[in-house]
Formats: C-alpha cells, sequence, structure tokens
C-alpha cells in the first residue's frame, strides 16, 4: 500500500498520473506484516483528514481477496470482491519478496504496485504516467533545488533565497550543496525568462 493519503482520485481515469491514484505497494505490505494468511484488515486512504476509499482486505495464502465499492461520476455505486495474487521470487542474497499480479483481465504482469480505479491494476493496464515525465526543463530544475533546500534545511521555494549552512554540515558539503543548488535556479529562471520574459539571459 502507498500509504495513507498516498493519492485522493478513486474513479479510473479522473487523472492519468499515477501519482494521483490510490495505490496498493505489496512492498509496504510486507514490511509491515500486513501479508499474514488468515489476516483481515480495512485500508484507508485520507486527503485532508478525510477518509475519501476504503477496502476490505482478506489474506489467504497465495492472495488477497479486495472488497470495496466505487463509482464513477453521478453513475451508481458498484460493489466490488476479486482476488489479487502474490508470487515471491528469491532475493540475490537470500530471502524471499513478493509481487502482485495484475488481476486486469488479459494481463497478470508481477508489478509492485496497483493503481485504484474500477479495479485495482497496474500502471499500464490504466495508461499512466509519473508526473515527473510531464516535467519541462524549468520544472525539473525547481524540483531538483527544492530537494537541495530541504537537505540543507533552508526555507521550501527556490526563489526565497539562500539560508545559513545547518551547523552539523562540514562547510566543504555545504558550499557543494550551495552552488548545486544555484545553478538549478539558474536554469529555472533562465527557462521561464526564456518563455515568458523574451529569451533575456539569466546569470550568463
Amino acid at each position: 500500500m502507498g500509504g495513507q493519503g498516498s493519492g485522493y482520485y478513486w474513479r479510473s481515469g479522473a487523472k492519468d498520473c499515477a501519482d494521483d491514484f490510490n495505490r496498493l505497494d505489496v512492498r509496504h505490505c510486507a514490511r509491515t506484516g500486513m501479508l499474514q494468511p488468515g489476516r483481515s484488515t480495512v485500508w484507508k486512504w485520507r486527503f485532508r483528514d478525510e477518509v475519501v476509499a476504503t477496502v476490505n482486505v482478506q489474506v489467504e495464502s497465495d492472495r488477497l481477496v479486495l472488497n470495496y465499492r466505487h463509482r464513477e461520476g453521478d453513475s451508481e455505486w458498484k460493489n466490488e470482491n476479486y482476488a489479487v495474487r502474490i508470487v515471491w521470487t528469491p532475493c540475490r542474497f537470500g530471502g524471499t519478496r513478493p509481487w502482485f499480479l495484475c488481476p486486469a483481465r488479459g494481463c497478470g504482469r508481477r508489478v509492485a504496485v496497483l493503481y485504484g480505479g474500477g479495479i485495482f491494476a497496474c500502471r499500464q493496464c490504466h495508461q499512466l504516467t509519473y508526473r515527473s515525465t510531464r516535467e519541462n526543463v524549468s520544472d525539473r530544475a525547481t524540483r531538483r533545488g527544492d530537494r537541495l533546500r530541504a537537505r540543507l534545511g533552508w526555507e521550501p521555494g527556490i526563489l526565497n533565497g539562500d539560508g545559513e549552512k545547518p551547523k552539523w554540515m562540514r562547510w566543504e558539503t555545504f558550499h557543494r550543496l550551495s552552488e548545486e543548488h544555484d545553478d538549478f535556479l539558474r536554469i529555472s529562471m533562465r527557462e521561464m525568462l526564456s518563455r515568458y520574459g523574451g529569451g533575456r539571459e539569466f546569470g550568463g
């Protein structure tokens, strides 16, 4: 499971981005003991502290049985009850890891994550993309710059100016990360100015 709140679109086709769909992650299930046969649980997804989706799950020896309701738009609610098979494969350094077999008709792909819609299915069956694949050069630079700001403990937002060195960080590391951040800032601003500012240069 992707964790509570890892997406809030419940209808298949509401968005074609994987990040916006409720999801079941078999790796999370294994880590938290949710794959123990005989276990019965309810998985919930929240958005802004409100429960937006609920799935009742019954765990059997080699599969999960999902029971839930869904609807598209103003149509009638539909009850769903079907099984998702689980297979285990050996790991390179010992042990095994689980996989879901996509339950969509004609698929059966071995995947780690299933995305919720009319049926929980793999990314290919839902024809989903990742949000990062839609990014332009400016978006990508901004996202990477913000990631560095988080490491540096700076205020979020690439345009908010530089912060101070964290007390625990070495100066060498601080200067390196700061320079990388500034490079991403220049790229982001140059692309935005090129698009909206008539091609003026920023930062050389």
